[in-house]
């Protein structure tokens, strides 16, 4: 069978080429195409059913983005080895794909239409989501299903200043904006980005970029529809005759200013319910009931037109809002913070009817999230999940988990707020989680989820950088005529022509989500709402100050208390020990929690600052390092004729020359010294291979108080005990050091037996004084490991 030709076209999308072909693969999908940007490719299908779906009041699409890791040469990490449920990635990127392709059908299409965007190669550079919005929007304008303006997607990033179309996964993590535009020839038609503080003119800037580098996709695209596009189906809408809307309008018209100016939720839906009832009952009785059963639809959709028209002409005429607002209005605000007594952080945020009941926990890094994608694993110390309960509506439904809208809305509140959040370099190394649960909903709840959230980071005492406040804006356009309005309801985002949702501190903005479903947004209506929601933002963080204006100075007594040392990267591994039996060890004895990063960083947690300065203190006991003309208490482990060999630090010994055990002559060692003696010596010097010379002569001389520094037999060996165990500077008991070493004493001689048979065996024999040079001081490198030169 031969190859099918197909059909390539491909463009330049910054300074990589892109590629769109079809009638090659899938041909028997309504439409089908196959996206390449550098080795990152995509195949997105679209298909509908046969017959429109009966009784469809609203457009029947589904939209699943997949990752196939076998795309990024990886078998999944699960049990079964294959991609399970989607990840938060896929469903934010499915969310991404829907919202800008759903307001671009014919009106009235009612066929079951689904949308699969397969990812097939990844080249960890371009990222896929742009690819499937593009490609979605090429495979439905090709098909017969009823969409027929094509749209494309495009990143925006900034680095230094400079903004830059698709930014690689490397240019991204440098950058300070990170943008995704969707747009048509004409107009934006969704935007879902973060930034760390960048001004609103900034973002107008970023947001023109992205509409004209959709360009050359949107042309391709067309160039394709003319070369293979099928005919479109017809959709089949019915009329509504003019004089059924006009007499509806008159009856309904003036009871509506009503029932709109009542600003409570709950009435005004009793009010629109009982003006429906009137109105059903008004024109059954006029009509007759069979009259009017044949034409119930009609009267019905002019119901809706009616109630749907109202508001917006009350808007634009009358710059009036829904409860006698004015465009720019922002409900009133109230807050409370600690309400929960047991959590780590606790915080309600209530703006109108719109209620977020915010907490937050603090763990340590095994509480990170794991996440496996296409790029590989990757952990998360922040997260931030949102939840939206029905009873926050007054509905009774089944709890189904989370759905779509509760991940999009919750990654948004975290993309908002996770740049005020202290980073790990900056000693703070907790895992937050954040959890916001909507007990109150009539509009932005995902905004209420963004102050919430800020007032209870700063209770837990989480040292933010600046509080965080987010507002949903709308736009009613008629024409060249047009209002921006502030802190939207759930009613006006229904009749709104813009869903806009911006974040920020005072400096700038954060995060930004934009739906548009009317064509013709201009630069400067986007520049106006910009602008608009800066002011309401900053009123916003107002109210919020009163309340809580910065973050407690101490953590929640309730939160882990979480310490970081340093020690030397060499020195991990004797925290650790063989197979991870001292580090286990430590956090059995003290309850605590250890987490050792590879730069040295050792994290120890628990809610009891008491295990924590007992876990922080065997650590050190276990990577102290000797210092030259400090006085250690060792121990002699090994007795040669040119001297001893004492162990002043756990795992590090040095030599004490003969020279330099008396301040007299001494003839033999064992006259002063012998094995498992416990003796005062001081750190003379320490060399380039590592080698220490001690000194007992010095240190006897320096812990002296009056009396002759000579030996003088038993009475001085107890002396020096005593003097050593006020002098060893918090060294602690050292018999009990010895013992969790070496076990329980059976007797000086086995023990003793024992120490050296764990520490390898015995030293070198007995030899002459350049032998001893050659072994003297030895310290980790006894053990098989070479301390770095030091000078």
């Amino acid at each position: 069978m031969p190859r099918p030709e197909g059909l390539t076209l491909t463009t330049m999308v910054g300074d990589r080429e892109f590629s769109m072909s079809t009638g090659r693969y899938a041909k028997q999908s309504a439409g089908s195409v196959w996206v390449r940007y550098g080795d990152s490719v995509i195949m997105i299908n679209a298909n509908r059913e046969p017959k429109p779906k009966e009784g469809a009041d609203f457009l029947p699409l589904t939209v699943n983005y997949e990752e196939k890791l076998a795309g990024s040469g990886r078998i999944p990490g699960s049990f079964f080895r294959r991609e399970g449920r989607p990840t938060e990635k896929e469903t934010l990127t499915s969310r991404i794909v829907d919202r800008a392709i759903r307001p671009l059908f014919d009106e009235g299409w009612a066929h079951e239409t689904q949308v699969i965007a397969s990812v097939l190669s990844f080249d960890n550079e371009n990222e896929p989501d742009s690819l499937a919005l593009t490609g979605a929007s090429a495979a439905l304008c090709i098909s017969d299903i009823a969409y027929r303006v094509p749209i494309a997607g495009a990143r925006i990033g900034r680095i230094d200043g400079e903004l830059i179309v698709n930014p690689t996964f490397e240019q991204r993590d440098k950058g300070d904006l990170d943008l995704f535009v969707a747009a048509s020839r004409d107009a934006i038609v969704m935007v879902e980005g973060g930034a760390e503080e960048l001004g609103e003119d900034v973002m107008v800037e970023a947001l023109e970029l992205g509409k004209r580098s959709c360009l050359p996709l949107i042309e391709i695209q067309e160039e394709l529809m003319a070369k293979v596009g099928k005919e479109k189906l017809p959709v089949v809408k019915t009329e509504l005759p003019k004089e059924i809307e006009d007499e509806v309008r008159e009856f309904v018209w003036p009871r509506l200013k009503e029932a709109f100016g009542i600003g409570e939720k709950i009435e005004r839906y009793a009010a629109l319910g009982e003006l429906k009832q009137e109105f059903l009952s008004h024109f059954t009785e006029k009509l007759g009931e069979e009259v009017f059963a044949e034409k119930e639809s009609f009267y019905k959709q002019a119901y809706s037109n009616a109630k749907y028209d109202f508001p917006r002409r009350m808007i634009l005429e009358e710059k009036r809002r829904i409860g006698d607002r004015g465009p720019s209005d922002v409900r009133e605000i109230w807050c409370e913070v600690g309400v929960l007594p047991r959590v780590h952080g606790s915080a309600i945020f209530t703006r109108g009817e719109t209620q977020s009941l915010c907490s937050v926990t603090l763990g340590t890094g095994q509480d990170e999230q794991r996440i496996e994608g296409l790029s590989g694993m990757s952990f998360k110390n922040f997260m931030l999940h949102y939840n939206f309960p029905p009873y926050s509506v007054g509905e009774v439904r089944r709890f189904m988990g989370v759905g779509r809208r509760e991940v999009g809305h919750g990654a948004l509140a975290e993309r908002a707020v996770q740049n005020a959040i202290p980073h790990k370099g900056e000693g703070f190394p907790y895992t937050v989680r954040v959890v916001s649960d909507i007990t109150e909903s009539n509009g932005s709840s995902s905004m209420a989820t963004v102050c919430g959230s800020t007032l209870a980071l700063m209770d837990a005492g989480v040292q933010i950088s600046s509080p965080v406040a987010g507002i949903a804006m709308g736009l009613i356009m008629e024409g060249d005529d047009y209002v921006v309005l502030s802190d939207i309801l759930g009613d006006e985002d229904h009749l709104g022509d813009m869903d806009f949702k911006v974040c920020g501190t005072e400096k700038g903005i954060t995060s930004i989500q934009m739906d548009i479903k009317c064509p013709g947004l201009t630069r400067e209506i986007m520049s106006e709402a910009l602008h608009q929601a800066r002011e309401g933002r900053l009123h916003i963080l107002k109210e919020m100050a009163k309340t809580i204006a910065e973050p407690r100075p101490e953590l929640s007594q309730w939160a882990p208390r979480i310490e970081t040392i340093k020690v030397k990267p060499e020195r991990i591994k004797d925290i650790i020990g063989p197979g991870g039996k001292i580090i286990r060890d430590i956090t059995a004895r003290t309850n605590t929690n250890i987490e050792i990063e590879d730069s040295g960083s050792v994290h120890i947690a628990s809610p009891n600052a008491a295990d924590v300065e007992a876990a922080i203190k065997l650590i050190r006991e276990l990577t102290a390092e000797p210092e030259i003309e400090k006085v250690y208490l060792g121990t002699v482990r090994k007795i040669m004729d040119f001297g001893a060999f004492v162990e002043i630090l756990p795992g590090t010994d040095g030599l004490v020359h003969i020279s330099e055990l008396s301040d007299k002559r001494v003839e033999k060692v064992t006259d002063v010294l012998n094995e498992g003696d416990e003796v005062l010596v001081k750190v003379l010097s320490i060399d380039r291979q590592g080698k220490i010379r001690l000194s007992r002569k010095a240190a006897l001389a320096e812990t002296a108080e009056g009396g002759s520094t000579e030996e003088t037999g038993e009475k001085e060996d107890a002396g020096e005990r005593e003097r050593g165990a006020e002098k060893a500077e918090g060294r602690g008991d050292r018999s009990a050091r010895r013992e969790r070493r070496d076990g329980d004493d059976d007797g000086d001689g086995k023990q003793r037996q024992r120490r050296r048979r764990r520490r390898g065996g015995d030293r070198p024999r007995q030899g002459s004084e350049a032998d001893g040079e050659k072994h003297e001081g030895r310290s980790q490198a006894d053990k098989g490991s070479e301390r770095p030169a030091e000078d």
